[in-house]
């Protein structure tokens, strides 16, 4: 299972590579990595129906709780093949769309990685995987929105969706410690069977909020929501990959997941009732204005995303059942509708839906492919899709004092998206064809029939619903309940009020599409209530954060090296003086001090008559020197007090900085102005305060008893662990070995920032 995780970044990281083959005729290989991971997930659907999970455990970093453990289970399952399933039928599309672009390859590599980074999440069973999979699927998305990178619209639109979701992530994260901590594991198997010492817990509501602001940002929930219409700037592959069958599914698979450790409070289920109420009537009844078919579909998802968070909000044995089978219905058509989008925007050059007409004459098995969805999107028998349409009136329906106010907005919802869907759907292809698009013709047959075998699934799944009640349905359903209910679909339950919910749904949708004619003139009024938008509103935070940022910045960061220090400087003197205002033990026994040498005299003779030369002189030159002079007398009284080993390398270190120093100041002025007399008293006064604070809390340290046991550590260690007989050398490599590596990389990365300014030669230009 590790391989089938990892496989897309090894494909990602093999893809450079093989650039130019794939470009020229290899891309066509690509698309059965996806093909080959979907036959391996369906081959453990026998064993999931019997209700066994496949588990995989290896021991990552156990110091940090961190496991590589995946559980393949009835939830997990649906989620993976959907994934693989429908990622095959992208990267076949893909294939045709993106024939001959110049970055082909790059975006397989994209894909591939999303791929990679949405399995990794929905197998995780330790929630810090899965919080590192949750980061890898916003950072390839956001490669993916942005990959037209040329477009200004499409930058912006990326660093949209990469803020609002990664602000989810940092949430998420802080969701992750705490559960840790409350539940004292990490794995979601086990944080099950700490349920109620979750919900009982003062953290309780700490880690419902973080988790919440992690599921709406990823799933576009208002008022997150905004950043989807946005990222429709993408190719179509990714608008129908990402943004209807997973990554926005990502925040819906975290509440589903979390819904039997955390749910069944009051906290939790009004909370997603009320946010999700309010995300699907909200945005069903935006689509009703868009003119753009991705804008339609975008906000159609944003609906659809809506009711899924309103059905675990409700979280009875019935809403769990019709999010289930919404999760799936939902990613069929829509995948679908964006597929087709995307040939109609490929062959004609436009998605408006104003223009757009007669299509079906010249692309009759897209139009069958958009039609089929488009029904089963408004829930008309015997689709699928009708199938969870029902579902989700019955469980509102048997919601007690709220049942007919939620059932009215699942109506409202409903009707509205079939507009949409129809609008999307069949528009672009009933009526007659305008001259402009008579050339128009049906494109490779590996666009047409992803699309057509999604739609055509739809139908068959509605028709024959057992065909996945055991196989797929049933898993799902228990891993969402943690129970052993038995379920039962069915396209047909008689003449009931369900029934009648949905004839009612369909026509008030069907009159509504008649009635309603999408303009411009009727999208522009929707601009004046624009001002109060989510949107804006959030513009306007960022605005206002800029300034302040950019008054921040330009107060601290103003490119004068001694007012960092300065601050640096005066801000550890604030600290250090508040922490010896809480007192101060200082005992020095003078009797065991030793009596101070003629040579030490000397020393700290020239030290200070050094320091006076540093601080006084005029000429640069002299004031490096003069610091010199300081550290090769710190050299001295290391030898004095037997510490060759450090006294070498004070002066090795103090000859390269006086060396390194010449070489910078060589081009300078020879001579420096003073500073104003003011500002030599303010560092005076600094220094000397600053200076005197670290030799009180020097004498304190020397006052503390000493404890030996750390040294005692090395010095008994040093040769049995590292074979080496110099204590501090083995400290230096081999105890704390990754310190100095990195401390020796941040050395020479600062020697080639300095080696390339001395070499820089800007032109005239650039010096402006």
């Amino acid at each position: 299972m590790i391989l089938a995780i990892l496989s897309g970044f090894i494909v990602a990281s093999m893809i450079p590579l093989l650039s130019k083959f794939i470009r020229e005729k290899g891309s066509i290989l690509i698309p059965f990595l996806p093909l080959a991971l979907f036959i391996y997930f369906l081959s453990f659907i026998p064993q999931v129906s019997r209700g066994q999970s496949a588990d995989f455990f290896y021991n990552w970093v156990p110091s940090f709780g961190i496991d590589l453990s995946f559980k393949l289970d009835g939830l997990s399952l649906l989620f993976t093949l959907l994934i693989t399933g429908i990622g095959t039928l992208v990267f076949f599309y893909t294939f045709s769309y993106l024939k001959g672009h110049p970055y082909l390859e790059r975006f397989y590599g994209y894909l591939s990685m999303f791929m990679a980074s949405m399995l990794g999440l929905v197998l995780s069973d330790n929630v810090l995987t899965l919080f590192i999979f949750w980061e890898l699927t916003s950072i390839s998305s956001f490669f993916l929105i942005g990959f037209n990178n040329e477009d200004p619209k499409s930058r912006k639109s990326a660093l949209l969706a990469l803020s609002i979701t990664g602000l989810g992530g940092l949430f998420l994260l802080a969701a992750v410690v705490l559960l840790g901590y409350v539940g004292g594991t990490y794995s979601i198997q086990e944080l099950l069977s700490q349920s109620e010492i979750l919900k009982s817990s003062a953290n309780y509501n700490w880690i419902i909020f973080l988790l919440f602001i992690a599921a709406f940002t990823k799933s576009a929930q208002f008022p997150f929501h905004f950043w989807l219409p946005g990222a429709m700037k993408a190719p179509t592959p990714v608008s129908t990959y990402l943004h209807s069958a997973t990554m926005v599914k990502a925040g819906i698979y975290l509440l589903a997941r979390f819904t039997p450790v955390l749910g069944g409070t009051v906290e939790w289920n009004t909370t997603l009732i009320i946010v999700g109420a309010i995300t699907m009537v909200y945005a069903a009844i935006h689509s009703l204005f868009r003119l753009d078919m991705k804008g339609i579909l975008a906000y159609s998802t944003i609906s659809a995303l809506g009711i899924l968070v309103f059905l675990i909000g409700l979280g009875t044995e019935d809403a769990l059942l019709a999010a289930g089978v919404f999760i799936l219905v939902h990613a069929l058509y829509k995948a679908t509708l964006f597929l087709v989008t995307g040939i109609v925007d490929h062959e004609t050059g436009s998605r408006d839906v104003t223009i757009l007409s007669g299509l079906r004459k010249v692309m009759m098995p897209v139009a069958i492919a958009a039609f089929l969805a488009a029904l089963s999107n408004a829930g008309a028998p015997p689709f699928f899709g009708f199938v969870g349409k029902d579902l989700i009136y019955e469980a509102t329906l048997h919601f007690g004092d709220w049942a007919y106010v939620l059932t009215g907005a699942a109506i409202v919802t409903n009707i509205c998206l079939l507009f949409a869907g129809l609008l999307a759907g069949l528009k672009p292809f009933s009526g007659s064809l305008p001259q402009q698009f008579e050339k128009v013709h049906l494109p490779h047959f590996t666009m047409w029939v992803p699309p057509l075998i999604l739609a055509i699934l739809g139908l068959i799944f509605g028709i024959f619903p057992s065909l996945i009640e055991k196989s797929l349905i049933q898993p799902l359903f228990t891993s969402l309940v943690n129970n052993d209910t038995i379920i039962h679909l069915k396209l047909w339950h008689g003449f009931n009020i369900i029934l009648g919910l949905s004839a009612l749904t369909l026509a008030f949708g069907f009159l509504l599409y008649w009635r309603l004619k999408p303009s411009n003139s009727l999208l522009k009024k929707t601009f004046k209530f624009e001002i109060i938008s989510p949107k804006i509103l959030a513009e306007q935070l960022a605005n206002l954060f800029s300034s302040f940022a950019k008054l921040w910045t330009g107060f601290f960061q103003n490119g004068y090296l001694r007012n960092y220090v300065i601050t640096i400087l005066g801000f550890m003197t604030i600290l250090l003086a508040y922490r010896l205002y809480q007192g101060v033990n200082i005992y020095v026994d003078l009797a065991e001090l030793t009596n101070v040498t003629l040579y030490e005299g000397i020393v700290v003779f020239i030290m200070a008559g050094s320091i006076i030369f540093t601080v006084f002189s005029k000429s640069r030159l002299v004031a490096v020197a003069s610091l010199g002079v300081i550290g090769y007398s710190i050299c001295l009284i290391f030898l004095f007090y037997s510490a060759p080993d450090l006294a070498m390398t004070q002066f090795s270190i103090d000859t390269l900085t006086v060396i390194l120093f010449v070489l910078v100041i060589y081009n300078l002025p020879k001579y420096k102005s003073f500073s104003r007399r003011s500002i030599r008293i303010r560092d005076g006064i600094v220094s000397i305060f600053f200076g005197s604070l670290i030799a009180l809390l020097t004498l304190e340290v020397l006052s503390e008893p000493l404890n030996r046991a750390t040294s005692k550590y090395y010095a008994e260690n040093a040769y049995i662990l590292a074979k080496g007989k110099n204590v501090v050398n083995v400290i230096l490599v081999d105890f704390r070995g990754f310190d100095t590596i990195v401390e020796i990389t941040v050395l020479v990365i600062a020697a080639i920032g300095v080696f390339s300014l001395l070499k820089l030669r800007l032109k005239s230009i650039e010096k402006e």
